[in-house]
């Protein structure tokens, strides 16, 4: 029996030896940076470089990074996307869900275990519009050993995508929850970006077998991902192991991942061109010069011909609804708590386009939730403490849920859940014409084994089903990953298990969490939504979302009116300035005159993006 305990113990403490500390210091300033190779822009780098490092640890290992925001203008945070953050939910980043900002000149230590998870994640900046400006990078928790991989590979290398604007998140998101953009167009970004570069040389040996780490950190669009001659076998997705499935095309929505396979061939004699193409319907419009189809290039021998640009007929991508987990987990038992949301788009009282979920547009608390949860007692149970306009529901601990979304929007939305994954139940195909809600009595394509993932779409005006057992006491945001559509509201927050939260030591508030809430948030750190800490049931002076339009107006309405408006402005100008004269070109005269800046009507004066095409990139796979 002694002998027993000795081996037990030697085996733990030989798994304790294993586990590493891993220490960062970082300090997030601004650069100037110029990733598509045609335009110069400020960019936020770590430590006076960009782009960010590549963050590579192992199950077990703890992880200490402290940021420190140096960007001098803006409050920052940071999150590490699919990690579950058992017991340590104030270090999973979302600004005023489970932590305030963190101030310019201030800093904050991110300080947590690594769970037991491995794969493909990424960390980015939770604050506003941020990441897409550059505070974005892959973070691998890699097997302790390569034989515990359950595929063979012979090389790893990571792949980042995404889109690209010429323009900062500061500049673009005044004019995108605007007024005059009434439709909620979103803006059309100037280039994609395949390994924050363009144009890239990813250079092989024959005969290898590669494991590629594919992540999507873009804000926006959704990227098709294509090679002549060669396929992906699909391995993983967002940190689950899957049965390998060989495809010729990936489909990866922002904040999505994928680990593949790329088998090289034998010989050498040709190099290959590898795809990474813009999903067009995405976009509002598509500007003559956008490039909507990048080329990069698989090199086996550089004295070969540069590949061309690889054409398909069609985008016939992998369907992940029938990826099967390597590790079998039978589907959940019938729900215990089912959260029915509807998406829509729709203008407020202000002009504003917003997105929601059942008429509720996510509208930020004065206290982060999480510390609402901590300094509620009893009260915590209770959703109101939590503010009208946070759509904050309260989960208990261990019952089954399902997430049934109807996207009643005719766009594709990509959804993340943080501190879980979720088995996917049911997706419903795209919908031409009205929108078709979820009906489990019409539904039958349920899987024993469904796929597990943390970021999944929907298809544009139709439905899918998510299902997770609450079994993660915090404070979990649910939220569209298209950064645009967040900052319009399309998010609601899951407080899972609040008493236990309380009783849990390590998610009381550290020192770290409490200064930076002194610093950035008028000192507010504890109370309800409105900051009452004496009446958590009195929510006066609570942020809440604009009044609704008045009745009848619509967007289509509100365009043509402002139109009307600006047309009948310019006239009346125009037949006073020029005092009803017969001259050429009056309008354009008048508005050079008053110089007047029309954004997007001269294409003339539109940047170029095809010059891109002329940029190959230095920097290598």
């Amino acid at each position: 029996m002694n002998k027993l305990l000795v081996l037990v113990v030697s085996f733990l403490l030989a798994f304790v030896v294993k586990a590493e500390d891993h220490y960062w210091y970082f300090n997030a300033t601004w650069l100037t940076g110029n990733p598509d190779g045609v335009m110069e822009r400020p960019i936020i780098g770590f430590n006076g470089s960009w782009p960010l490092p590549t963050l590579r640890v192992k199950t077990g290992d703890r992880v200490v990074l402290k940021l420190t925001n140096g960007l001098g203008n803006q409050n920052t945070s940071l999150h590490f996307h699919g990690m579950f953050q058992n017991g340590t939910g104030q270090m999973d980043g979302p600004e005023m869900i489970t932590q305030c900002p963190i101030a310019p000149d201030d800093y904050f230590v991110y300080n947590f275990t690594v769970p037991d998870q491995v794969g493909t994640y990424w960390y980015h900046s939770h604050t506003d519009g941020q990441y897409p400006d550059g505070l974005r990078g892959v973070f691998v928790i890699e097997e302790a050993k390569k034989s515990d991989y359950p595929f063979d590979f012979d090389e790893e290398i990571t792949l980042s995508v995404s889109e690209w604007y010429h323009k900062t998140s500061h500049e673009l998101t005044p004019k995108f929850l605007n007024r005059y953009n009434p439709t909620g167009a979103e803006p059309i970004p100037q280039n994609s970006l395949f390994n924050d570069s363009r144009n890239v040389t990813w250079r092989v040996q024959p005969n290898t077998t590669y494991f590629v780490r594919i992540v999507n950190v873009g804000r926006f669009v959704s990227q098709y991902l294509y090679m002549e001659d060669h396929d992906f076998t699909v391995v993983e997705v967002d940190g689950v192991y899957v049965q390998p499935n060989t495809t010729s095309m990936v489909y990866i929505t922002a904040a999505q991942r994928y680990g593949v396979l790329i088998k090289t061939k034998e010989t050498t004699d040709k190099n290959f061109a590898f795809m990474n193409a813009i999903d067009k319907d995405m976009l509002d419009v598509v500007p003559k010069d956008l490039i909507l189809n990048s080329t990069n290039y698989i090199s086996y021998d550089e004295s070969n011909d540069t590949p061309e640009e690889y054409i398909v007929d069609e985008y016939d991508f992998l369907d992940d609804y029938w990826l099967t987990p390597v590790s079998a987990e039978a589907m959940l038992d019938e729900p215990d708590h089912v959260i029915t949301v509807d998406v829509t788009m729709n203008n407020l009282g202000n002009g504003i386009n917003y997105a929601f979920f059942n008429n509720i547009t996510y509208t930020p608390p004065k206290v982060p939730i999480l510390h609402t949860v901590l300094s509620a007692g009893e009260l915590a149970t209770n959703e109101l403490v939590y503010g009208t306009n946070t759509h904050s529901i309260v989960l208990q601990h261990n019952e089954v849920v399902d997430i049934v979304l109807n996207n009643h929007d005719a766009g594709k939305h990509p959804f993340h859940l943080h501190g879980h994954v979720f088995q996917l139940v049911a997706r419903g195909e795209t919908v031409v014409g009205d929108p078709v809600s979820f009906n489990a009595t019409e539904y039958d394509l349920y899987r024993d084994n469904p796929m597990r993932r943390d970021t999944v779409y929907v298809n544009p005006q139709s439905y899918i089903v998510m299902r997770f057992r609450a079994d993660n006491p915090g404070v979990w945001f649910f939220h569209c990953h298209i950064g645009w559509h967040l900052q319009q509201g399309l998010a609601f927050v899951l407080v899972e298990a609040p008493l236990q939260i309380q009783e849990t030591e390590t998610q009381h508030l550290t020192e770290g969490s409490i200064r930076i809430c002194k610093n950035s948030n008028n000192g507010l750190y504890e109370g309800n939504a409105a900051g009452n800490k004496d009446n958590f049931l009195d929510l006066k002076g609570e942020n809440v979302q604009h009044k609704p339009l008045p009745a009848g107006f619509t967007a289509r309405g509100i365009v043509a009116l402002v139109f009307s408006c600006l047309a009948g402005i310019l006239g009346l100008v125009a037949i006073t300035y020029y005092g009803l004269s017969d001259l050429k070109n009056v309008e354009m005269d008048l508005i050079k005159d008053l110089n007047v800046e029309l954004d997007g009507l001269d294409e003339s004066s539109q940047t170029n993006s095809s010059d891109s095409s002329e940029h190959i990139s230095k920097v290598q796979i």
